[in-house]
């Protein structure tokens, strides 16, 4: 058989990357919009640092203890996870499903399950970055961390997961100006009634046992369990977070609209 006879081969083969190849493509393209997004970094990176210093200050003494700076460090973190994690992948998967950008993506061989995970990943990456940061500045104000920190970093990529489940089926399921208003609302229902900015001892006890499961509770009183108090993890703050997330990640895959 002469060389003109034999199938031809092309090169590159035609055909789609494997998942992982394809996930980790995405991940670091979502990572790097991030970062060149300055609405994002200002929310995600700078606001949090900004009142972890103001909460910090000696005005603001309220909680009865002076070492207050141990409280507030966790509560940062939560806050910088929740801003991350659900607010700022919100806002922003919703206009790109308003700019027709995961319509395109939608065209393509990427499986929306990829591109959700893509996301959150890159999320997850970003508050990396976050945390170093907080911890550092805590640091310098004179806070000393207790626990072990490996718990910690199990809390924050669990809230991670299900925060990031939430805020993209919220950003795939309505439109951007609503998914806009909704995330900043729920934002700041979570800040005040989710433990972060004011303690649930705060609350009576009706009001504190319903308020206990939700995803914001769940990290920032874990995280205020291992950094504060020096425990282990704590069972029903994961369970809580595990729950979460196993129910919003799928809900987001499954009703997840490219447009």
């Amino acid at each position: 058989m002469t060389d003109l006879a034999r199938t031809p081969s092309f090169a590159p083969a035609p055909g789609a990357s494997s998942r992982r190849r394809m996930l980790s493509a995405q991940t670091a393209m979502e990572f790097k919009l991030l970062l060149r997004n300055g609405e994002q970094v200002g929310l995600t990176l700078l606001i949090p640092l900004l009142l972890l210093f103001f909460f910090n200050l000696p005005l603001l003494y309220s909680l009865g203890t002076p070492r207050r700076i141990d409280f507030v460090v966790p509560s940062i973190i939560a806050l910088a996870v929740m801003s991350a994690a659900f607010t700022g992948l919100a806002i922003g998967t919703g206009f790109e499903r308003k700019y027709a950008v995961l319509k395109r993506l939608g065209a393509t061989a990427l499986p929306r399950s990829t591109l959700l995970l893509g996301k959150t990943l890159a999320v997850l990456l970003l508050e990396v970055v976050q945390v170093v940061l907080i911890c550092v500045l805590g640091l310098v104000l004179a806070w000393h961390p207790h626990g072990n920190g490996v718990l910690a970093a199990v809390l924050v990529v669990l809230g991670t997961l299900a925060f990031g489940g939430l805020g993209l089926l919220v950003a795939g399921t309505l439109r951007a100006e609503v998914t806009l208003a909704a995330a900043n609302l729920i934002w700041l229902i979570l800040l005040f009634a989710g433990g972060i900015a004011i303690p649930l001892t705060k609350y009576g006890t009706a009001a504190r046992d319903v308020l206990r499961y939700l995803p914001s509770a769940a990290l920032s009183d874990g995280l205020h369990q291992v950094l504060q108090h020096g425990g282990g993890l704590p069972v029903r703050d994961t369970l809580t977070l595990l729950v979460w997330a196993a129910l919003a990640l799928p809900a987001a895959a499954r009703w997840f609209r490219w447009e």
